[in-house]
């Protein structure tokens, strides 16, 4: 691959803010170079969450926004930056970006639950679109959609597992020979598409049931009053996430709309840690992981409790499914792996070359391969393996 040189921008504070900062930096190497640009600092990203809003304050020339954008422009000057690549909350009106003679690529981690209110509104501004799931809607998915509403150029490309997010001095052996003396483990938003099925997790364990996550005294008190006051969620922080996780035996993963938005950090998040996982995801969980081998499926509360009370009764089939979603993981998730896929893709639109080709050079690079309707190949969806269908 050519030199290329990406200027990636993203909204992070705190914790967050530093280990994307300088896992972005550290994945540059030989002919790539990448340079973080974090745009949280400048505004509130809830006054940008929707494309009218950012219209708005355009519009308005937004004094935070205009210094932003003139930051922007001083990087990619410095860098002599090929590209620009846009992660999370997207600050860029396509009337600056127009003006940007660089490849912009915009990446994708929320899915159709946003896609409305910033994804598609942004598409004809950008060159290229990396998007994070297979998955859209029961009409079409990702690929079709993204298609269907003009973008140039588009690659699947999964999200990944931040060298933060676990202990990469830990090898494999180390990290399942420790007690793991959590049975079950959640850690995530608490909204409340989510609420029950979590609760009737938390009805069926009980203490056994480790619940935190992102929420408020109001979010807590309508889980408790609606769904028969299963338990209070507490926040974690950052730094301790991962210790929680190498000492559970078990996670389950839930999505805002169930398969349709699989493909969150979290599905790598929990094998990256030695624990074996649970997901709904349906047909889609194959396009990153081996279901029944290295990931468990599910489809509604009742059968997600059937097979966590399996696997904790099947020591070995637990252990066995756990160790080969951190094989799985550590060959092809860890986050510079995943920037190293994302330059293939930028350099692939950059030179033009077509996709057949550019999916040939991903392959021998190891990477996923993308089917027709731009999902990686992988075998049909099956059951969680061992464990009751």
């Amino acid at each position: 691959m050519e030199r290329v040189k990406i200027v990636y921008s993203f909204n992070k504070r705190g914790y967050e803010a530093e280990y994307w900062r300088r896992e972005i930096a550290a994945s540059s190497g030989g002919s790539l170079v990448f340079v973080p640009f974090n745009h949280d600092p400048y505004l509130d990203y809830e006054l940008y969450t929707r494309a009218q809003l950012l219209d708005n304050l355009y519009f308005a020339r937004d004094a935070r926004l205009v210094r932003m954008y003139s930051d922007l422009e001083a990087v990619l000057i410095a860098a002599d930056a090929d590209a620009l690549v846009v992660d999370n909350c997207f600050p860029y009106h396509p009337e600056f970006l127009r003006r940007l003679q660089v490849y912009k690529v915009l990446r994708t981690t929320d899915g159709p639950i946003t896609a409305y209110d910033r994804d598609i509104a942004y598409l004809h501004a950008y060159d290229h679109v990396l998007f994070h799931s297979p998955a859209y809607s029961p009409d079409m998915g990702m690929a079709e959609k993204l298609a269907y509403c003009g973008a140039k150029r588009y690659d699947f490309v999964p999200l990944g597992l931040f060298d933060a997010a676990f202990r990469p001095d830990r090898f494999e052996d180390d990290l399942f020979a420790q007690p793991r003396d959590v049975d079950i483990v959640f850690v995530g938003s608490q909204v409340v598409g989510k609420m029950s099925l979590v609760a009737a997790v938390k009805r069926a364990f009980g203490d056994r049931f480790r619940l935190h996550g992102a929420t408020t005294p109001k979010r807590n008190l309508y889980f408790n009053l609606v769904h028969g006051f299963p338990g209070w969620v507490s926040k974690l922080p950052y730094d301790q996430v991962v210790p929680l996780y190498q000492r559970a035996k078990i996670g389950f993963n839930i999505h805002n709309r169930g398969k349709y938005t699989v493909g969150s950090y979290r599905l790598f998040n929990l094998p990256g840690n030695g624990v074996m996982q649970i997901s709904d995801g349906g047909q889609y969980l194959d396009s990153f992981f081996r279901t029944g081998e290295e990931i468990a499926g599910y489809e509604g509360a009742d059968e997600l409790v059937e097979k966590l009370h399996y696997y904790l009764e099947h020591e070995s089939e637990r252990v066995e499914m756990a160790r080969a979603g951190f094989r799985r993981v550590m060959r092809e998730y860890r986050f510079r792996d995943c920037m190293k896929r994302i330059a293939s893709c930028i350099a692939g639109g950059m030179s033009g070359r077509p996709r057949d080709a550019q999916a040939a050079e991903q392959q021998r690079a190891g990477a996923p391969q993308p089917s027709d309707d731009g999902a990686p190949r992988g075998r049909d969806a099956r059951g969680g393996g061992g464990g009751p269908a």
